[in-house]
C-alpha cells in the first residue's frame, strides 16, 4: 500500500476544514425528520488535529472500488468528502466513490428504491431511525467477521455508541457521526439576571430562573418543532418524568402517567408561564440572543460557538422528577448485504479509516461529533482539545449517562414525526397531553405492527 502523500492529505482535510454546516443529531437538510436545524457556520479546523499514519499494506491486489452514500449537504459534505479524499490518497487497495445523497431521509428512501432495484452502494450513512429497517428486512451484512480481519475489535468503540447498532450479538451499523443533547445558555444573559454561571440542575431549578430571564425580545428558552428532532429532544425529558415512548418489545407506553406529565411541563412552558417560543430555527434563535437558552446537539457546538453573539455555555440536561435522562443520536455506516467477498473486505477497511482513532480525532473535532473510539476519547490531543474546548469536554463526561432511545421512535418506522407532531400540538397548539398521547399511541401501535411481525420471523 503507498505511503502517505502528505500534501494530499493535508489538501484533503483543508476541503472540509472551513466553516461547517451542523445538524443537531446530524443529516444534510434544516428541516429533515431526521435531523435539526442547520447550524449557521461551525468552527475551522482546529491546530490539535492530528494526521492519520500510513495505513497497512494489505494483499488485496489490484485496487477495488466501491460506492459510499453519504447524507451531509454543504460545508458539513466537503468534511465528509475530505474524509474520503484523505483516505484515498493514503493507500491504493480501495478507492472510495463518493455519493452525496441527500438528507438522512432522502438517503434512507433512496436507498429503498436501490435494493428494489438491485443497484445498491457498498456502503451507506444511515441515522439512527433508518438504520433498523434495513437490518430487520436482510438488506445489512453482519459485520464482525470483516471486523476481524480488519483488526478492529468491538471493545475499541464507545460501548454506548457501538451497543445501538448490534442486534442477535452481531454488529451491523458502526457509529460515525454521533451526538447527544446539551443544555446550552447564553453566559451574558445568565450574568445580566443574576444567575451563577452554569446550567440548571433541574428543571425546578429552571422554573425558578425562567422569569428572571424571559424579555422583550427574548425567551427564556426555545423548543424545535417535529421536522427539527423535538422527538430526540423529549427523549431524554419524558424519562426525566418517570415515562417513556414505548418498551423494547414495542409495547407503547407513551400516553402512560409520566409522558402525560412530561407533555404537560412542555407545554406549561409555552402557554401557561410563556417563557418558551417554538421557532422554526432554534440554533439561530439562540446563537442571535433571541432566546436565552436551548437543548441542542452536541454538533451544533462548533457552529454556535463561532456565530453566537455572546459567550456561550453548556451543561448536562437538567434533571426531573425521576432524575437524570439523555439519550445519543446521530448516524453510523453500514455495509449492503450480498456483496462479492472483495468488496465487503474494501467496504469494512474505508469503515475501520473513517470509525478509527486517528480520524476520528479529525472529524470530532472539525464537526462537534463525539469521538467514536475510546483512545480518541483519552488521547493527547483530544484531551487538550478538551482544555482549550471545556464546552466539548461537556458532552464527553455526560456520554456515559445517557442510554440507547427508545424502540418507537428509532425502530418504528416513522415513529420520530408520529410523536415530534404531537409535541407540536402540544407546545405550539395548547392541546391536552392525555388525548394527544391517546392519538400518538394508537399511531405508533399501528406504524410498528409489520415490523413486529417481521421482528419474530428474524430473530424470533
Amino acid at each position: 500500500m503507498a505511503k502517505i502523500n502528505r500534501r494530499h492529505f493535508l489538501r484533503g482535510v483543508a476541503a472540509g476544514a472551513g466553516a461547517l454546516t451542523l445538524a443537531a443529531c446530524g443529516g444534510g437538510t434544516t428541516t429533515q425528520p431526521t435531523a435539526a436545524p442547520t447550524q449557521p457556520t461551525a468552527a475551522p479546523a482546529q491546530p490539535t488535529a492530528v494526521p492519520p499514519t500510513a495505513m497497512p499494506q494489505s494483499a488485496m491486489g489490484s485496487t477495488v472500488e466501491i460506492t459510499y452514500w453519504g447524507s451531509f449537504s454543504g460545508v458539513l459534505g466537503e468534511a465528509e468528502q475530505a474524509t474520503v479524499e484523505a483516505f484515498n490518497s493514503m493507500q491504493q487497495d480501495v478507492k472510495v466513490n463518493y455519493q452525496f445523497q441527500g438528507s438522512y431521509e432522502e438517503t434512507a428512501q433512496k436507498l429503498t428504491a436501490a435494493v428494489q432495484a438491485r443497484q445498491t452502494p457498498d456502503v451507506s450513512l444511515l441515522s439512527d431511525v433508518w438504520w433498523f429497517s434495513f437490518y430487520i428486512n436482510g438488506q445489512l451484512q453482519p459485520l464482525d467477521d470483516l471486523m476481524a480481519a480488519e483488526g478492529v475489535k468491538r471493545e475499541d468503540y464507545v460501548d454506548v455508541l457501538l451497543n445501538e447498532g448490534i442486534r442477535k450479538n452481531s454488529v451491523y451499523w458502526i457509529p460515525f457521526a454521533r451526538s447527544t443533547p446539551l443544555f446550552y445558555y447564553n453566559k451574558d444573559a445568565w450574568a445580566e439576571a443574576g444567575l451563577e454561571d452554569r446550567a440548571p440542575k433541574t428543571w425546578d431549578e429552571f422554573m425558578e430562573w425562567a422569569p428572571k430571564l424571559n424579555k422583550e425580545g427574548r425567551a427564556a428558552f426555545a423548543h424545535p418543532g417535529a421536522a427539527s428532532y423535538i422527538a430526540w429532544l423529549f427523549q431524554g425529558v419524558i424519562w426525566q418524568f418517570g415515562g417513556r415512548y414505548s418498551d423494547p418489545d414495542f409495547t407503547i407506553r407513551i400516553h402512560e402517567e409520566g409522558g402525560i406529565k412530561a407533555g404537560n411541563f412542555y407545554r406549561d412552558t409555552t402557554q401557561t408561564y410563556k417563557w418558551a417560543t417554538t421557532p422554526k430555527d432554534v440554533t439561530q434563535d439562540f446563537a442571535t440572543g433571541l432566546s436565552a437558552s436551548a437543548m441542542l446537539s452536541t454538533a451544533a457546538l462548533a457552529g454556535v460557538e463561532k456565530n453566537a453573539q455572546f459567550p456561550v455555555g453548556t451543561g448536562f440536561l437538567p434533571e426531573g422528577p425521576a432524575g437524570f435522562g439523555c439519550c445519543t443520536g446521530g448516524s453510523g455506516m453500514a455495509i449492503l448485504a450480498g456483496l462479492p467477498a472483495e468488496k465487503q473486505q474494501a467496504a469494512m477497511k474505508w469503515i475501520a479509516f473513517a470509525t478509527g482513532e486517528e480520524w476520528t480525532i479529525n472529524w470530532a473535532q472539525r464537526t462537534g461529533y463525539m469521538p467514536v473510539r475510546k483512545a480518541a476519547v483519552e488521547s493527547e490531543s483530544m484531551q487538550k482539545y478538551f482544555a482549550e474546548r471545556p464546552n466539548f469536554r461537556t458532552a464527553v463526561e455526560q456520554l456515559p449517562k445517557t442510554r440507547p432511545q427508545d424502540s418507537a421512535r428509532v425502530y418504528v418506522r416513522g415513529g420520530d414525526q408520529i410523536i415530534g407532531k404531537g409535541l407540536e400540538r402540544i407546545t405550539v397548539a395548547g392541546e391536552d397531553p392525555a388525548k394527544v398521547w391517546m392519538d400518538v399511541k394508537k399511531e405508533l401501535e399501528e406504524a410498528a405492527a409489520p415490523t413486529v411481525e417481521l421482528l419474530k420471523t428474524v430473530e424470533g
